[in-house]
């Protein structure tokens, strides 16, 4: 018990109750890192983490059901439910992300900062905060689309992080000797590394170098939100798979009753997906996909069209 009686009469001293005292447990600082990992599964379905900055995809959103704060996140942050922050799938952590609530025309900027959501048929997964401005209800899915922020990712990929009470810095020119650098040569299927400061993979040469100035992203992003038009009716839709060919594409959709065959792309070589639907509410594609992924096709997902 002595070694509890320093923080108690400090506490005294201030004029602070017990419980204030107890309630900010001290959490070790611990780098963030910057990482994909290796492929997992989750919630039945196997998910393939890849590095991308343009990606583009609608779905269905829902609330990150653990509201506990303090735990960390897989890219090493400490969860906060008041945070704009969201759990990808897939994405490169940390990521930024352009999420718009298609329902009510409403965007805002979160940060991507560990996986899922667990549930299949879902896209992304935020905080009780982001799903509050969003104006998503907790509990239900809401059509969404994601966009990532390639500016502010590709700085958190290449270090640009800084607590959000601390200056906005740039990165300037810089002697070789000063900058850091990093050869890292991970798994197949993973690409993980803690960064700090400023990396590259070119060789070494003499004297200084010009280096691109870095955007520093805050730690925790300010709270913006946009309003733009109210959508109107979304269908949704299940995509299975995309082929090459359209006989290969005729031969997959020939075991999934109902699907059809869209060509997508231009050029001298489309290629053809393969869907199931229209279905114009929630449940209805949540059962589709079931049957869907009963069917052996693992990597179906739901998109919305709005």
């Amino acid at each position: 018990m002595r070694r509890y009686a320093l923080p108690l009469l400090l506490c005294a001293t201030l004029g602070l109750g017990l419980s204030a005292c107890q309630r900010r447990p001290q959490v070790p600082d611990q780098p963030v890192r910057y990482m994909l990992g290796e492929p997992y599964q989750m919630g039945g379905t196997w998910s393939y983490p890849r590095e991308d900055f343009a990606l583009v995809e609608t779905g269905l959103a829902t609330v990150i059901p653990d509201a506990r704060p303090g735990r960390r996140t897989v890219d090493n942050e400490i969860y906060d439910p008041g945070a704009l922050v969201a759990a990808h799938r897939t994405l490169q952590l940390p990521a930024v992300v352009r999420v718009t609530n298609l329902e009510n025309g409403t965007e805002i900027l979160v940060r991507v900062n560990d996986r899922g959501p667990a549930q299949p048929g879902r896209v992304l997964a935020v905080s009780r905060r982001a799903a509050t401005l969003l104006g998503m209800r907790e509990g239900s899915a809401t059509r969404i689309r994601l966009a990532v922020e390639e500016g502010p990712s590709r700085a958190l990929a290449q270090g640009g992080q800084l607590q959000s009470d601390q200056p906005r810095l740039q990165v300037a020119t810089a002697p070789r000797g000063m900058v850091e650098s990093e050869d890292l040569a991970p798994p197949p299927g993973a690409r993980e590394g803690v960064r700090r400061g400023v990396t590259s993979s070119r060789p070494a040469v003499a004297g200084p170098i010009e280096a691109a100035p870095a955007e520093v992203v805050p730690l925790r992003l300010p709270e913006q939100v946009w309003q733009g038009p109210a959508g109107g009716p979304s269908r949704l839709w299940i995509d299975t798979s995309t082929f090459t060919t359209r006989d290969a594409a005729q031969r997959f959709a020939a075991r999934l009753p109902g699907a059809r065959i869209e060509p997508i792309g231009g050029g001298r070589r489309p290629e053809y997906r393969v869907r199931r639907g229209p279905y114009l509410s929630v449940p209805e594609v949540d059962q589709a996909l079931e049957q869907t992924m009963r069917m052996g096709v693992s990597e179906a997902r739901v998109v919305v069209d709005y």
